[in-house]
C-alpha cells in the first residue's frame, strides 16, 4: 500500500513540471517582446535626440563664437538684451543708464564695424580712428620743411619752419533704433546678437554712405563734396580744397570721355596713385562701362576670378550710391587715394538703451555711436564735374 499511495502521489509531479515549464516560456517570450518594443522605442527617442542636437549644431555654426564662449557678451544679451535686467551691467557712459544706455561688448561692436565697412563705401577705403573723446584733433605738415647734403663734419644750416594745418573733424552723434517683440526675444532659437548687429549696422552704414559724401559739418561729418574744389593743380590750390576735372559738356560726357578719365588719373601724384581707387553710384557706372578707347576696347575690366573688384583704366571701382548721378554742375566720379585723403573718427563703443515701453508689444534698442569725418589730404582725392 505505501509503494502504491506513493506512486499515486508522485505521478502528476512530472505534468505540473511541463506546465510550469509551458508556462514560463510564454512569459520569457511576453517580455522579450516588452524589451524589443522598450528597445524600439529608446532607439526613436535617441534619433530625436540626435536630430535636436544635429539642427542646434547647424545652428550654431553660423553664430560668432562669442555667442557660447565669452561671458560678459552672455550676459549682455541674455540679461539686457533678453530680459532687461540692468543690474547685471556697469553702465559706460557718462550719462545715467536710463539716458545714456549700456556700452556693447567689444565682440558684439566688432561685429557692427565689421558689418559697416561692407556696407559703407567710404568707411571701407578711408583711414579710420578710434578716439576716447569727442575732441580729436590731428596736426598735417602741408610743406615749409626743406632739406639738403652735407658732408660728414659740416655744419648743418638751419632749415625753414614748415607749414601747419589742424584737422578737427566735424562730430556727431549716430543713432539706430531697430525693434523686437519681447517673444522674438525669448525664443532661444533667435539669434539676438547676428539680428541686433545687422539691423544697426545697416541703418548706421545708410546714414554714413551720406554723411561721409554729402554731410554738411553740422552735427554730422563733413562729406568730401563737401570741402569745395578748383580746377588748379596741388602745386597753387588752396590746402582743403579739392582739384575737379570738367567733363566738356554742359550736361554730360563730351565726345572723348576717356581722355578726361585719364586726365582724372594721372592728376594724382604717383606716390598716391598705389592704393586709389573710382568712386560713383551705379547709374553712373552704368555710363562709363560703356566708354570705349580709340581702338575700340572698352575702358571697363570686370574681375576675372570670383573676389576680383572691377576696374577702370587698372583701377577698382567703389560703388557709392549716395555719389551724385551725371548731370549739370554735378561731381558724380571721384578718384584718389583716400586711405591718404579722408579721415573718419569715431567713439569706439556703441551704447544700447533697451525701451520696452514706448511703442509696446515692441522692445525697441535706441543705438547710438559718435562719428566724425573729414577731408585730411586734399590732394589725394580728385573729381570729375560735368561742366564746360
Amino acid at each position: 500500500m505505501d509503494i502504491e499511495n506513493h506512486e499515486a502521489i508522485a505521478q502528476p509531479c512530472p505534468i505540473e513540471t511541463k506546465a510550469d515549464a509551458l508556462e514560463a516560456s510564454f512569459d520569457l517570450a511576453a517580455r522579450q517582446e516588452a524589451h524589443d518594443a522598450a528597445l524600439a522605442s529608446l532607439r526613436g527617442e535617441v534619433e530625436e535626440v540626435k536630430s535636436r542636437l544635429e539642427r542646434v549644431y547647424r545652428t550654431s555654426a553660423a553664430r560668432p563664437v562669442l555667442a557660447a564662449t565669452d561671458a560678459a557678451a552672455r550676459g549682455f544679451i541674455d540679461g539686457y538684451i533678453r530680459t532687461g535686467r540692468e543690474t547685471e551691467l556697469k553702465s559706460l557712459s557718462t550719462a545715467v543708464p536710463a539716458d545714456g544706455g549700456f556700452a556693447v561688448p567689444r565682440q558684439i561692436d566688432e561685429l557692427i564695424s565689421n558689418r559697416l565697412v561692407k556696407i559703407s563705401a567710404v568707411r571701407s577705403v578711408a583711414t579710420i580712428v578710434q578716439t576716447s573723446t569727442s575732441g580729436f584733433r590731428r596736426l598735417l605738415s602741408i610743406g615749409g620743411t626743406t632739406s639738403g647734403w652735407v658732408s660728414e663734419t659740416a655744419a648743418r644750416p638751419e632749415t625753414a619752419s614748415p607749414k601747419l594745418a589742424e584737422i578737427v573733424p566735424p562730430m556727431g552723434e549716430l543713432y539706430a533704433n531697430p525693434s523686437a517683440t519681447q517673444a522674438m526675444l525669448d525664443d532661444a532659437a533667435f539669434d539676438v546678437e547676428n539680428w541686433l548687429a545687422g539691423e544697426i549696422a545697416t541703418e548706421f552704414g545708410r546714414a554714413e554712405g551720406a554723411a561721409f559724401i554729402n554731410g554738411s559739418g553740422t552735427n554730422q561729418p563733413k562729406g568730401f563734396l563737401q570741402a569745395g574744389s578748383a580746377t588748379t593743380g596741388d602745386a597753387t590750390r588752396a590746402y582743403g580744397t579739392l582739384q575737379h576735372i570738367v567733363s566738356g559738356n554742359a550736361t554730360g560726357f563730351d565726345t572723348s570721355p576717356d581722355s578726361k578719365l585719364i586726365d582724372m588719373v594721372f592728376s594724382l601724384r604717383a606716390g598716391l596713385r598705389q592704393g586709389a581707387v573710382w568712386m560713383m553710384n551705379s547709374t553712373t557706372l552704368a555710363a562709363v562701362r560703356k566708354f570705349k578707347a580709340a581702338d575700340g576696347s572698352f575702358l571697363w575690366q570686370p574681375g576675372i576670378v570670383e573676389g576680383q573688384p572691377n576696374r577702370l583704366l587698372g583701377y577698382p571701382v567703389v560703388e557709392a550710391e549716395d555719389m551724385p548721378d551725371i548731370g549739370a554742375g554735378a561731381f558724380p566720379i571721384a578718384f584718389g587715394n583716400f586711405k591718404a585723403g579722408y579721415l573718419i573718427t569715431e567713439r569706439s563703443a556703441t551704447r544700447i538703451l533697451r525701451d520696452p515701453y514706448t511703442n509696446k508689444p515692441y522692445v525697441q534698442f535706441y543705438a547710438t555711436r559718435r562719428v566724425g569725418g573729414q577731408v585730411l589730404d586734399s590732394d589725394a582725392i580728385k573729381l570729375l564735374k560735368i561742366s564746360t
